[in-house]
């Protein structure tokens, strides 16, 4: 590819550029009326206005997208994550406008997109799952009874299009069952255009623990190890960090091994995630990110993998750069998320950045797109940037992140600074191994 158009903005489409750069690859940028300041936009080759603030009229307009493609001669589309990261319609329409998109294969995406055919797939390939229904959930009451009991109590329903912590409800007894499948029906239908849902066994204290894969179009896949991302406020990650705590090298060999295997199946081709609850040792499947994750720098800084990168070289065709035995774990590593947003409330806070001071030294990594004198615009996500720290130890990686946070100033605007700072100071989390309820019990939100 000698030209890559980046549907997104913010930091993603600004890291995105950064490596075409490194890679002698063009760019173009995309935005909407409401991010003409953005900064890839100010430093990409090319930068073309794709429509209003409303994300339905720009960011996830595909005519619009696939225009802006044509008219800049780009040979392929990287969609970062969010917006159409995982839109199977957006990568078949890419492809069949005869751009490459720099993600799996369209049919890869609608599978893996339905939690129902997802978890069906990865019980094939020898994945664990939670226990569950097993399909989805069909109209005989007594049926969906019968499956509740079997599984046992508590038990959670999930809409087959969810995702973000929506369209789930968590069921306690026969009493609540048959209404809050319809409930969970009814919500899912009209959020996603989906009603489709499923039951699986409802884990009291679970751990996030998810592996990054990448795999190319030759038969070859590795894993880059695992990642926590417990650290979450309504179902949202917060703080993340690889490698997770308590995972012992045998326990990543054997589940990275599983997830290979899985994407080997699935003939998957780029980046991705699987993600698992943790409880008592025992790994469950979730569901599978199909794009780049918001966290992917800690697994970059230890195991010093640009996972951006492969991802274009295997949208290019070639083979992957790695071999699983040059894998190496090497430190630990944590990333915060700073979202312009109230710290107690977590109201957005949008508006203009008055001064900015980004934090330093050894082991620490911006990612950002914000400078002295943007705007942050209401329309979009909160996220501003991420900052990331790196140490030999978990401990030093931790005191390098409190360091960090401690330098790092954004006046102007509230930003969730204060939180993450509690956070890298609470005892609990010091020790490591806090599971996924465990920031919410501390703000007190049920």
């Amino acid at each position: 590819m000698k030209k890559v158009l980046i549907a997104n903005r913010g930091e993603i489409a600004l890291r995105i550029m950064r490596c075409c750069r490194d890679m002698g690859i063009g760019t173009v940028a995309v935005y909407s009326t409401a991010d003409r300041e953005l900064k890839h936009v100010r430093l990409a080759d090319e930068a073309v206005c794709i429509g209003p603030p409303p994300s339905t009229d720009s960011y996830l307009n595909i005519p619009a997208l696939i225009s802006a493609a044509e008219i800049t001669d780009a040979d392929g589309i990287h969609p970062g994550y969010g917006f159409l990261s995982e839109n199977a319609d957006f990568a078949e329409r890419v492809e069949s406008s005869g751009f490459t998109f720099i993600g799996p294969s369209p049919d890869v995406i609608r599978l893996m997109g339905d939690k129902v055919s997802a978890i069906k797939e990865m019980r094939a390939a020898g994945v664990p799952c939670v226990p569950g229904s097993d399909g989805p959930l069909g109209d005989d009451e007594a049926t969906n009874l019968k499956i509740a009991n079997e599984i046992g109590y508590p038990i959670i329903i999930k809409a087959a299009g969810g995702g973000g912590g929506r369209g789930m409800r968590v069921v306690r007894g026969d009493d609540e069952l048959i209404e809050s499948i319809k409930l969970t029906q009814a919500e899912a239908g009209a959020a996603f255009n989906n009603d489709v849902v499923y039951m699986e066994k409802f884990l009291e204290k679970p751990r996030h623990v998810e592996f990054q894969v990448l795999s190319d179009t030759h038969g070859n896949a590795i894993h880059l190890g695992e990642r926590d991302c417990s650290m979450q406020r309504r179902h949202q990650k917060v703080v993340e960090e690889a490698p997770a705590p308590g995972i012992t090298p045998e326990q990543r060999a054997a589940m990275g091994e599983k997830c290979v295997k899985a994407c080997k199946r699935l003939g998957y081709r780029g980046a991705g995630t699987f993600e698992f609850l943790y409880e008592n040792g025992e790994f469950y499947f979730i569901e599978m990110n199909t794009r780049v994750q918001v966290e992917h720098p800690v697994t970059e800084m230890i195991t010093g993998v640009d996972i951006v990168k492969e991802q274009l070289k295997i949208a290019m065709g070639d083979e992957l750069t790695y071999t699983q035995d040059m894998i190496k774990i090497s430190g630990h590593a944590f990333e915060c998320r700073i979202n312009a947003e109230d710290p107690e409330t977590f109201m957005p806070s949008p508006g203009l950045i008055e001064q900015f001071h980004s934090p330093g030294g050894l082991g620490v990594r911006v990612d950002t797109h914000i400078y002295n004198g943007y705007r942050v615009p209401p329309n979009y996500d909160s996220m501003i940037g991420k900052l990331i720290a790196h140490g030999n130890l978990r401990e030093s990686a931790a005191a390098r992140m409190r360091g960090a946070l401690s330098e790092v100033f954004i006046g102007g605007i509230n930003t969730n600074i204060p939180l993450l700072a509690s956070i890298m100071d609470d005892e609990n989390f010091a020790k490591g191994g806090t599971d996924i309820h465990y920031l919410e019990k501390k703000l007190g939100i049920s």
